[in-house]
């Protein structure tokens, strides 16, 4: 209505829409507003990275990834609109007063369970000068996760390796902080793993790195095939530990053997 106002150009409904109509809109997201009305001229304020749509014909900020909450939305609090609608599909309703606070209550959780997004690699990682050249391991690293498919629970352990070198190594904490850095995020078991390694291997250079990683993943105890006992086991190997030389072996199984203990 504002964009009318000030343009003085009129709203017109979908019956009259022609090839002379600007489609309007606040971003572009999922690309499904821009595919309804493929074809027309299209002007919007925002264009998240990942949207794969047809281009648009002005864009005011292009490819901004953050969150986005607009003047007009200040007082809705759309994430937690989100969490109402949410509520109402599953056929519940969101004022009755077990669920008033319901939606708040959720984008806090939500903060603490994605907070992997904010974390910076370079805020959690302190280097120090140490000569040793054996194997680091920080076992039974609690993993508190959330699968990508179904944005539920996955719940596990992670046994986190390194093999130092140039004297280089971190305080122990940040083998947990950098697994836990990668797990509040929505995730894959596989990836999670393999992020873990390459954060190593890329901050420290060192001569290897290793994950192993066993969780429970709720998609498949809750719904699904509902196999109560499964637990998933994923390793990812990088340097020498992937190596088939005699070092390289002595270095897998020695990985291996101390987290089976």
């Amino acid at each position: 209505m504002e964009l009318t106002h000030l343009t003085g150009l009129p709203i017109v409904s979908k019956d009259e829409l022609d090839s002379s109509v600007l489609i309007v809109d606040d971003i572009v997201d999922s690309g499904a507003t821009r595919q309804q009305f493929k074809g027309f001229d299209f002007a919007c304020i925002h264009i998240k990275p990942h949207s794969e749509c047809e281009s648009v014909t002005f864009c005011v900020y292009d490819h901004v990834d953050e969150w986005i909450q607009y003047w007009w939305e200040e007082e809705e609090k759309p994430a937690e609109d989100a969490v109402r609608r949410l509520i109402e599909m599953i056929g519940d309703n969101p004022n009755r007063q077990g669920l008033l606070e319901t939606p708040a209550r959720v984008i806090k959780a939500y903060d603490k369970l994605f907070e992997g997004y904010s974390v910076r690699t370079q805020d959690i990682i302190k280097k120090f000068d140490e000569k040793y050249n054996e194997m680091v391991l920080l076992k039974n690293i609690e993993i508190y996760s959330m699968c990508e498919h179904h944005m539920l629970p996955i719940i596990g352990k992670a046994h986190v390796a390194y093999i130092p070198s140039n004297g280089k190594v971190i305080g122990l904490s940040k083998l947990a902080r950098i697994t836990d850095m990668y797990a509040r995020r929505l995730q894959i078991q596989e990836r999670l793993g393999d992020q873990i390694t390459q954060c190593l291997m890329d901050e420290l250079d060192p001569v290897g790195a290793a994950c192993v990683i066993e969780a429970r993943h709720l998609c498949v105890q809750m719904r699904g095939v509902e196999k109560q006992n499964s637990v998933m086991v994923t390793s990812s190997l990088k340097g020498i530990f992937l190596e088939d030389s005699t070092k390289g072996l002595a270095a897998r199984n020695e990985f291996m053997r101390l987290t089976q203990n």
